[in-house]
């Protein structure tokens, strides 16, 4: 979880930080992962005695990838080489897996060979191991804070047991925390933590083990340096920023932009600004941003408030010609005009209706009398020939068929009683009967 502790005469080194001192030295010391170390779970049968495979670990920062690599290398009695996808490239790789071959040909020595960052590999370095795991000259775990399915290739997933560590609840951090402040490891008593220090801690850690040791570690700092307990005012004063927690390229951004448009259709205008707000923090392209607000404007609000639209297309420019941070205004202007608004499917509706109808064969010939007539021949061929402008009447709508033959008298468009729309509800109807003739 923290990397390789370093040590003294088989003692935790007390220059290390805290979370690396307070590394899980035994599986029973890992909390927040029961569903992966609990009877029968797959790191427990791997761990007593089933047969190997190579492991791609998911999860968010700090809820143990790199503690699990380095036991489980332990339990099965494996020699350990540990690379990061951020400074290894395929030389490195090849090298690895050239001298586990050579151990295991030699003395019949296994390797585990932990990859941290594994999605930060290109398709190239991630290939270059295919073969190793194949035949099982190393044993892969590879460690990745974003989905494996979007950022692995399909023949390593293939060959590797998916694995996904759940971010950590607050009693998983409390607990770990706590022992850290008792620990010989850690604080050793050193220091007291009062207890709404120790829930601040443990609020602003976000389910991330590191952040809350790290809180810990520079509180305790402050506080010894005082004399006195970690108080609240101490941890506010050395942390005053909580974890976002948000992948631009893997589930959370699908997931929080999901929700995000689903609190504006819901009309929940606070929950859209907390997605928003997590949007902007975590660093998410503004333009991705605009871009579904507009779509959202004409897919759920649509005619039930036409200017949702052109709220929308404003932030989209906004954000274009100021950037960030400033455009975050504009964004949230426009997410709080869409989320107020009246709702209304009938534009998305109409549209999908008429598509499915010319998908499914039924699209017809153009009336005669709609076909263009502005080129040499037309007249000939009929087109346009009975054409009647509506602007030759005083109601500005008079009878005449527009659709195919096959379609006439087909509704796809069918407005709501909210918003802008009621009026629209009233008038379509009369529209119809005028032009349908009836």
């Amino acid at each position: 979880m923290f990397g390789d502790p370093p040590t003294r005469e088989g003692r935790p080194d007390r220059q290390a930080p805290l979370a690396v001192r307070m590394r899980p030295a035994v599986l029973g010391e890992v909390v927040g992962q029961d569903h992966l170390l609990g009877p029968g779970a797959p790191l427990r049968r791997l761990v007593e005695g089933a047969a190997p495979a190579s492991l791609l670990l998911y999860g968010p920062p700090g809820t143990g990838k790199t503690t699990l690599a380095t036991l489980v290398s332990s339990a099965i009695g494996r020699r350990f080489v540990a690379l990061s996808a951020l400074t290894a490239g395929v030389k490195e790789v090849r090298a690895v897996i050239d001298d586990a071959r050579r151990r295991l040909g030699r003395s019949g020595e296994s390797t585990v060979l932990f990859i941290d960052e594994v999605h930060r590999f290109s398709r190239t370095q991630q290939d270059a191991l295919l073969g190793a795991v194949e035949d099982r000259t190393v044993l892969l775990v590879a460690a990745t804070t974003e989905n494996p399915f979007f950022s692995v290739v399909s023949p390593l997933l293939s060959r590797s047991l998916v694995l996904q560590l759940k971010t950590l609840d607050d009693d998983a951090v409390r607990a770990l925390v706590r022992r850290a402040v008792a620990d010989e490891r850690g604080l050793a008593d050193a220091v007291t933590l009062d207890a709404d220090a120790e829930d601040h801690i443990v609020r602003l850690a976000g389910g991330d083990a590191r952040r809350a040791l790290t809180a810990l570690e520079a509180a305790a700092d402050s506080a010894q340096a005082q004399g006195k307990a970690i108080d609240l005012a101490t941890v506010e004063a050395t942390v005053d920023k909580a974890a976002v927690r948000y992948d631009r390229q893997g589930d959370q951004h699908y997931d929080v932009i999901s929700a995000f448009i689903k609190s504006i259709r819901g009309s929940d205008v606070d929950a859209a600004l907390h997605y928003l707000a997590r949007m902007v923090e975590a660093g998410e392209d503004p333009r991705f941003i605009a871009r579904r607000l507009i779509v959202h404007a004409s897919e759920d609000i649509g005619m039930a408030d036409p200017t949702a639209l052109q709220t929308a297309v404003a932030a989209a420019q906004a954000v274009q010609m100021i950037g960030m941070p400033e455009g975050r205004l504009a964004l949230a202007q426009a997410t709080v005009h869409l989320a107020t608004a009246p709702k209304s499917n009938a534009v998305i509706a109409g549209i999908d209706a008429a598509l499915s109808d010319v998908r499914g064969g039924a699209a017809g010939t153009v009336p005669p009398h709609l076909r263009d007539g502005h080129y040499a021949g037309a007249k000939q061929l009929g087109n346009a020939t009975g054409y009647r402008y509506p602007h030759d009447v005083p109601e500005g709508v008079l009878a005449q068929q527009y659709p195919p033959d096959e379609l006439v008298g087909r509704d796809y468009y069918n407005p709501t009683n909210r918003g802008s729309e009621r009026a629209l509800a009233d008038r379509l109807p009369k529209l119809r009967r005028v032009v349908r003739d009836q």
